[in-house]
């Protein structure tokens, strides 16, 4: 007998083979057995119309959607079924028929959490009363007040001073001309006297002023304590109760080890797990898979409902695990299991001799193929850099300039030597530089020309992907022109303004850009054979002549 949560295939699947591997958890290319089975699952989804009006698919719905999964599994009696599953919770609730539960249910009311949970309530409710008190509005009012009395009545003071000054400057030289001898010393001494006596009331009306300005600080001070202490108190429990919180995420792999969630992430250097680490969709099948004694054959998420704002995420489009929070957890919850290598690495390319599009005794401008790192990575040092340094061993650099992403190919410009390099990175800084880049874009773009204007941040959870964040974010700008329309596609110009990681990509995908990712883009769209996106065209002041010099790279796609 299957587990309660266990789904058998509706759709025909006895011509698919099994994964040799369990595939990479971190792709967003899912095994043919789970897009089967997302496809059943996304067709119960569209049944649950309460649902799709929470996740924003409903006309004029503020909401936005989320992240479900399906793990594909094999039982003991070697039946192929799938286990469905969801990040966090779902309008309050976390536990539905069809859908694998939490590794630990928070919503419990009698559970810690929700206790934890009410007195932290109780305490907003007591902090909230004591901010609203009026003796503390009053306090408030009167040290603004008597600060705006103090600042005006140093500038009275300063004005009135420099008026005095003024004025016995010139008495002092009508006394020169008029009075002698004593009369005149008796009278310099009278002016001088004026001007300590007026000093020192000025001293003395500040010095009020300031004791009156402590005097209400103090009393603000008495009464902010109080609500001072209880958000610190709130603090520690509320620390205390995510700590705890994160105790009960006992997380299991195949062979049935359990580790815990502030362990696993420990181990990886972090003090504290991020917010929501065990509760995302992944985690949820895994556990559940190894409960049940059910065999993970191939795991996929995807996005149901309406894009957040801030981030890139198209309605039934896969997207893999965050990898903040997920890859911990998953490094010990898929340690025994036969994994697949990430296929990024496989994706790497050898392009043989790189082509030199110039070099002269200062520079070296390279046409990057796609698919290959500007710079070596954390697994991989083979990379432009690393060919021109033993290409060029006697120069001082290579210094890149600038960058291009793994799978973007064309122009990239290379010092020989520091002082080149730090000319030629003022350009940029100074947007002096003309860049181009071209793409092609999967939808059809309506304008002709524009300029997009998304600020951008790295996301924390999906690194390095970026974020449109009009708090911390960076500002990013991109002007943009049609080239062609054809088969559903719009080649353009991308001309960047500022140049923040995945600038062009973002802007390409995000909503409030132009809406439609370039070809390729696995991380914003859809793989294909490859990102299609090329930086065709450079103009820079060479750092030697002061002229400038253009370099150009043939589109190829």
């Amino acid at each position: 007998m299957y587990p309660n949560q266990f789904t058998t295939f509706n759709t025909d699947i006895s011509g698919i083979e099994l994964p040799e591997q369990f595939p990479f958890p971190f792709s967003n290319e899912p095994h043919e057995l789970c897009r089967i089975a997302a496809l059943e699952l996304q067709k119960r989804l569209s049944n649950k119309s309460e649902w799709n009006k929470l996740f924003g698919l409903a006309e004029g719905s503020a909401s936005i959607g989320k992240m479900f999964g399906v793990l594909v599994v094999e039982s003991e009696e070697c039946v192929l079924g799938y286990l469905s599953g969801f990040s966090g919770a779902i309008n309050g609730c976390n536990s539905f028929p069809g859908f694998v539960p939490p590794v630990y249910d928070l919503l419990n009311p009698q559970g810690f959490f929700k206790q934890g949970e009410q007195k932290l309530s109780e305490m907003n409710v007591t902090i909230s009363r004591l901010e609203s008190d009026e003796n503390l509005s009053s306090a408030n009012n009167a040290l603004k007040a008597a600060l705006l009395e103090q600042e005006e009545l140093q500038l009275s003071w300063k004005k009135q001073l420099k008026a005095s000054k003024k004025a016995r400057k010139q008495q002092r030289q009508d006394a020169q001309i008029k009075l002698e001898r004593e009369a005149l010393e008796n009278r310099l001494e009278e002016l001088n006297r004026e001007s300590q006596l007026e000093k020192i009331a000025y001293k003395k009306a500040i010095t009020e002023q300031k004791r009156k300005v402590e005097l209400l600080e103090k009393q603000l001070s008495d009464l902010n304590k109080p609500i001072e202490e209880l958000k610190l108190e709130r603090k520690k429990k509320s620390t205390q109760l995510q700590y705890e919180i994160f105790s009960q995420f006992k997380l299991l792999n195949v062979r049935s080890e359990v580790k815990v969630v502030t362990d696993i992430f420990k181990e990886k250097g972090e003090d504290f797990p991020p917010a929501g680490a065990g509760d995302c969709a992944g985690p949820k099948l895994l556990q559940y898979a190894f409960q049940y004694n059910l065999k993970p054959v191939a795991l996929a998420e995807f996005w149901w409902g309406k894009s957040p704002k801030s981030e890139v995420r198209k309605h039934q489009q896969f997207y893999p695990p965050c990898t903040s929070k997920c890859a911990p957890i998953m490094q010990h919850m898929l340690k025994y299991l036969d994994v697949a290598a990430d296929p990024v690495l496989n994706q790497i390319e050898d392009p043989g001799e790189l082509e030199i599009i110039f070099e002269d005794d200062w520079l070296l401008v390279i046409n990057k193929p796609q698919q290959f790192l500007s710079v070596p990575g954390k697994e991989i040092s083979d990379s432009v850099w690393q060919r021109v340094k033993q290409m060029r061993p006697g120069a001082e650099g290579p210094l890149l300039v600038h960058r291009l992403d793994m799978a973007t190919s064309g122009i990239l410009l290379i010092a020989k030597d520091s002082e080149t390099h730090k000319v030629l990175q003022s350009q940029f800084i100074k947007r002096t530089t003309k860049k181009r880049y071209v793409a092609v874009l999967s939808g059809l773009i309506k304008e002709e020309r524009g300029i997009i204007d998304l600020p951008l941040r790295v996301d924390l959870d999906n690194r390095p992907q970026q974020l449109v964040c009009y708090d911390y974010g960076k500002s990013a700008r991109t002007r943009w022109e049609v080239i062609s329309r054809a088969d559903g596609m719009t080649r353009v110009y991308f001309y960047p303004v500022t140049g923040r990681t995945h600038q062009l990509r973002v802007h390409a995908a995000h909503p409030d850009g132009l809406n439609s990712p370039i070809v390729g883009d696995g991380l914003y769209g859809q793989t294909a054979n490859r990102l299609h996106l090329h930086a065709d065209f450079l103009e820079i002041i060479h750092p030697q002549s002061g002229e400038p010099i253009t370099f150009l790279s043939p589109v190829p796609f």
